[in-house]
């Protein structure tokens, strides 16, 4: 596998070794050692799946108490993935990165804990797979709004389908006074 560090610190873009043949294709979505020795050592506790529709946009979650490092990957489909750093101190703060993930070019992107993450799906639909290395709390789950001006991430939609609870967060200077 081939791991490159983003423009983000920390970030990570993980190109496994593909193996092709008639049958299909095979890849390695994890292996402990490999991964540790790319930096990305601390244990993963939890695994999600998620499926969605053409422009659907989840995110910006992130959790403050338990923060979650996060190793994501497309199954099927094709994404845009956003991590934006909101660790507060970091020379890189309120700072994203956006990266295409497809079934087609088999890729993983390690976020750490202390960054926001989301996603928007361009394909008909994509299957989406991620591993945690906190539990999820929903008591602690927070998140910034999609179209937060002050980040002015580039999402590939202009108007995603969100979730109720996407659709109320507020922008990251927000979220900041108040803590939510």
């Amino acid at each position: 596998m081939r791991v490159t560090e983003t423009a983000l610190p920390g970030v990570l873009l993980i190109e496994p070794q593909v193996f092709r043949d008639a049958r299909g294709m095979f890849w390695e979505t994890y292996h402990a050692s490999r991964y540790a020795e790319a930096g990305i050592a601390q244990p993963f506790v939890q695994d999600n799946y998620s499926r969605s529709a053409r422009h659907t946009l989840r995110g910006l979650h992130h959790q403050l108490r338990r923060p979650q490092g996060k190793l994501v990957w497309v199954i099927r489909g094709e994404v845009f993935d956003v991590a934006v750093d909101i660790r507060r101190g970091s020379s890189h703060f309120g700072r994203w990165i956006g990266l295409t993930l497809s079934e087609d070019r088999p890729a993983q992107v390690y976020i750490p804990p202390g960054f926001a993450h989301g996603f928007c799906v361009v394909s008909e639909t994509a299957d989406f797979a991620y591993k945690c290395t906190d539990f999820y709390d929903p008591s602690d789950e927070r998140g910034i709004i999609w179209n937060d001006p002050d980040l002015g991430i580039a999402w590939p939609v202009s108007s995603p389908v969100l979730s109720p609870k996407d659709r109320g967060f507020r922008t990251l200077s927000d979220s900041l006074k108040t803590g939510r």
